[in-house]
């Protein structure tokens, strides 16, 4: 089974800020599973993994007058830990008003926050900034405000990120066009962590329909870089139910200068989802897994679709994470906005390892090549029929849950009989072909278990090793 390993590379002598990861596209990585909302009230969030072990957050707030810090040693612990203030809007004049999106930074031995601000009197002037702490401890120390980030024009600028690639550093954001009006992205390489230099690339324009709704926006990038290539996200549209992630994409071995070098996707890759009532996903980041084997996404959204008056005065954006996945051709799979609580696991089979449990037209099977991520995505709860079983519930279609219906395995809509809870739930058994995976035995007919035959899954009982790794599952 294809592996991959997860590198940190250094960069103009700094940790390399942008997710760098190696290896040739990875079917399988271990399971995690995180609760959600992870942090109400905070919206843009970033999270960086440090070389201490210690995951750093930070986000903005509903109240736009301060910028934020938390620190924990697990991405769950976050939700919990305690917050720092760590720098306040000016009184008056500049970064006075509208602090958005800070991002925080560790480059050349120093931290650095990213973040925009607006003018005491003038609150739309925004424009982004620079903090520097030489601190090894962020939360003590003194954070120096280096100034304005100065690129091409006087103009609306906002959503600063950095990565080093191939030895250059450089700043991404989302900036106005006088000519066309628009927030579009920009990259341009860094003479230190505060300054640009050179001519800035522009490399999106808001023209596709998708992300023209409400307001015609491209904004908070993103990089991964992964599998050869360069994966820029972004965010697109009006700050409500609109906004929506898109995603841009160079090989490692282009100019990333020259806009030729990048393709866009022409479809969102995340949105609004009412099965899930997640609504308004973007300005995400990324991080990895404790065991550093997973990709994580990190974003915001809202579990609510109406909003009444300016967006940007509702106050409850919410931080979320959830685990990326990735396709056979080594690009990543975004899937959907998972519901609240638990988030799910995918079960690869263990005798055919490229395929996965999904349903199709409400019939469980196992498939390869699952570009509909979330039919593949189960949240294994405890049982409908009580303690000491599990049940698989649908991502896709929350209430719905993996059942023993006559022997096949179908997905229904829970009814709340008692037939069902028992036909719904299974007991949770270590791995009949391997021990370090798990298989599941049928409540409502004990002695047969989950297992595919010719892709189908049936309820059936075992008696060869054959039956026996047909009934085996990894999670991931």
């Amino acid at each position: 089974m294809r592996r991959r390993t997860f590198l940190a590379v250094p960069a103009l002598g700094a940790a390399a800020t942008a997710t760098l990861l190696t290896g040739s596209a990875a079917w399988a990585s271990p399971p995690v599973t995180y609760t959600n909302s992870l942090i109400a009230r905070r919206a843009d969030p970033h999270i960086f993994r440090h070389t201490d072990g210690y995951y750093y957050f930070t986000a903005t707030v509903p109240e736009y007058d301060r910028i934020i810090l938390r620190r924990a040693a697990t991405l769950q612990g976050l939700a919990g830990a305690s917050e720092s203030v760590i720098w306040r809007r000016h009184a008056s004049g500049d970064m006075g008003a509208h602090i958005w999106a800070p991002e925080i930074h560790f480059i050349n031995g120093k931290w650095y926050i990213y973040f925009a601000a607006g003018r005491s009197n003038d609150v739309w002037r925004i424009r982004m900034w620079v903090l520097e702490n030489s601190s090894a401890d962020p939360f003590i120390g003194t954070w120096v405000e280096k100034g304005r980030i100065i690129t091409h024009a006087d103009t609306f600028s906002l959503d600063a990120t950095t990565f080093a690639h191939n030895g250059t550093r450089y700043l991404c954001w989302a900036q106005q066009d006088p000519a066309i009006g628009n927030s579009s992205l920009y990259l341009a390489p860094m003479s230190n962590p505060w300054t640009i230099s050179g001519t800035p690339a522009r490399l999106s324009v808001p023209t596709l329909s998708w992300e023209t709704k409400g307001h015609k926006v491209n904004e908070a990038p993103s990089v991964l870089i992964r599998n050869g290539r360069v994966f820029l996200t972004y965010s697109a549209s009006a700050t409500d139910s609109n906004y929506c992630m898109g995603m841009l994409t160079a090989p490692v071995t282009a100019n990333l200068m020259n806009p030729a070098s990048w393709s866009k996707r022409q479809q969102p890759v995340f949105r609004s989802n009412a099965a899930t009532s997640q609504y308004g996903p973007g300005h995400n980041s990324f991080t990895v897994s404790e065991d550093g084997q997973s990709d994580i996404l990190v974003y915001h959204d809202r579990s609510y679709r109406d909003i009444s008056g300016d967006p940007l005065n509702d106050p409850n954006r919410r931080t979320r994470i959830q685990k990326l996945y990735w396709n056979a051709d080594g690009t990543p799979n975004f899937g959907i906005p998972v519901p609240d609580g638990v988030t799910p696991y995918r079960f690869r089979s263990y005798n055919f390892p490229d395929r996965y449990i999904r349903q199709v037209s409400f019939r469980g099977r196992i498939d390869a090549d699952m570009t509909n991520l979330a039919e593949s995505q189960f949240r294994m709860v405890t049982g409908l029929a009580g303690s000491g079983t599990v049940s698989l519930e649908s991502t896709s279609n929350p209430g719905y849950y993996l059942r023993n219906r006559n022997y096949e395995i179908w997905l229904d809509k829970s009814d709340g009989t008692t037939g069902f809870k028992n036909s719904a739930s299974f007991t949770r058994r270590a791995g009949q072909a391997d021990p370090a995976a798990v298989s599941f035995e049928s409540v409502s007919t004990p002695g047969r278990y989950l297992r595919h035959y010719s892709y189908a899954l049936y309820a059936q009982p075992l008696s060869t090793a054959t039956d026996r790794a047909d009934a085996t599952f990894h999670l991931e």
